[in-house]
């Protein structure tokens, strides 16, 4: 199917049913899904040898295949003032992970609904958008981070409340006419976020709730933890904006500053939550039934939004998604298939889908404690990526 025609064509049922009661994950030995054991061990040394020497505090590494979940790490401690060991009930800052988590698997529902449509200008959708040449931008350049807009603002700083931030998003120059370069942008994401917004009816946190993470019985990822779940949330940085040790709430600035809730960041989730996501994805992905409940998306269009889709050069987007960077270096190693996607958060977050293989690596740290000055965790992503996988194809 052309990329144009997926958000104009109802292509499936996308219905949900918050209170769906998701059956346990499905969990089997290692080597009945065809790892070694002690490779995957292994990977869990390394994670602690590396938290033993300040690579992050703390974190929970999740491996998935074929619908099962296969191997959890739990590793290191909640941070410098709590020194529990994290286990598998730990909750992370998702970070960056809410651009796929949330706001791409709401653009998947709407689109399937044809609600969205990926080459509908933005403006007319909203049109309180201003500035020479918005008029080019259309939603997948939002998706694609090929918008022209800038790649970020200290909109905490610049603006007085949440209404003055989403002003100034609109108003916000192009650094490039759209769909020409390549530039990360969590204000693309903003704007996104209100995209879906508009088309949803109801706030991003409400759809995702009740469309999302109600149907995959997704019982701890929501934004704005309430206060009960703070025991359970790891900490994030000392923020020198806020003043304190920040937990619970949000660790992006300008998510803060718009009350917590938006799709570039804000969301919350603990390893097993997010298995339940990824074994609905990879299902979604082959066209299977098996897991979700009644939340539907056609394979066709799992496989167009996670494709890495045309562009400028240097990008290895798909919508929303990113995938393997071409000669490794990155989060995704050298070893996961070209057809693979997945995504990194500032926190220390990452997952990434094979669905060649049928595998999910999930890894949740909060590495920006007590600093984001901290970046050894960066390079060892790719590292842990590579390590499952020759564990997968390692049968000594």
């Amino acid at each position: 199917m052309r990329p144009a025609a997926i958000a104009v064509v109802a292509l499936a049922a996308c219905t949900a049913t918050p209170d769906y009661q998701a059956p346990p994950l499905p969990r089997v030995d290692p080597a009945v899904a065809g790892f070694s054991p002690a490779a995957l061990d292994s990977v869990t040394r390394f994670l602690e040898e590396k938290a033993a020497v300040g690579a992050f505090p703390g974190g929970v590494l999740v491996v998935g295949r074929s619908g099962t979940v296969v191997h959890v790490s739990t590793v290191g401690i909640y941070g410098e003032d709590d020194v529990r060991d994290v286990d598998e009930r730990t909750i992370y800052d998702l970070a960056s992970l809410t651009k796929v988590i949330g706001l791409t698997t709401a653009a998947m529902i709407l689109a399937s609904e044809g609600k969205l449509d990926l080459d509908r200008p933005v403006m007319e959708l909203l049109p309180e958008m201003s500035g020479p040449g918005k008029e080019k931008m259309l939603v997948r350049h939002l998706l694609t981070h090929t918008s022209g807009l800038e790649a970020w603002r200290p909109l905490h700083l610049e603006t007085e409340d949440a209404e003055a931030a989403l002003r100034a998003v609109h108003q916000t120059p192009l650094q490039s006419e759209p769909g020409v370069q390549y530039v990360y942008s969590d204000l693309g994401a903003i704007t996104m976020t209100q995209v879906v917004e508009r088309l949803a009816g109801m706030p991003l946190d409400l759809f995702l709730a009740a469309r999302v993470f109600g149907p995959l019985g997704m019982t701890t990822t929501r934004y704005k933890p309430p206060a009960g779940d703070i025991d359970r949330i790891a900490p994030t940085e000392r923020d020198p904006w806020r003043g304190r040790v920040i937990r619970g709430e949000v660790h992006d600035e300008n998510t803060a500053h718009l009350g917590g809730v938006s799709g570039h960041a804000g969301l919350f989730s603990t390893g097993p939550d997010l298995a339940r996501f990824a074994i609905w994805l990879l299902d979604a992905w082959h066209g299977r039934l098996r897991s979700g409940g009644d939340l539907v998306l056609p394979a066709e269009l799992v496989r167009e939004f996670t494709r890495r889709q045309p562009g400028p050069e240097g990008s290895t987007r798909a919508l929303g998604w990113d995938t393997p960077t071409p000669g490794g270096g990155a989060s995704s190693g050298t070893l996961l298939d070209s057809l693979s996607f997945g995504h990194t958060g500032f926190t220390g977050t990452s997952i990434w889908i094979d669905p060649t293989r049928d595998l999910f690596i999930i890894l949740l740290t909060n590495r920006v404690h007590p600093t984001r000055d901290n970046r050894t965790l960066l390079p060892l992503r790719g590292i842990v990526a590579d390590l499952v996988v020759r564990a997968l194809s390692d049968t000594s």
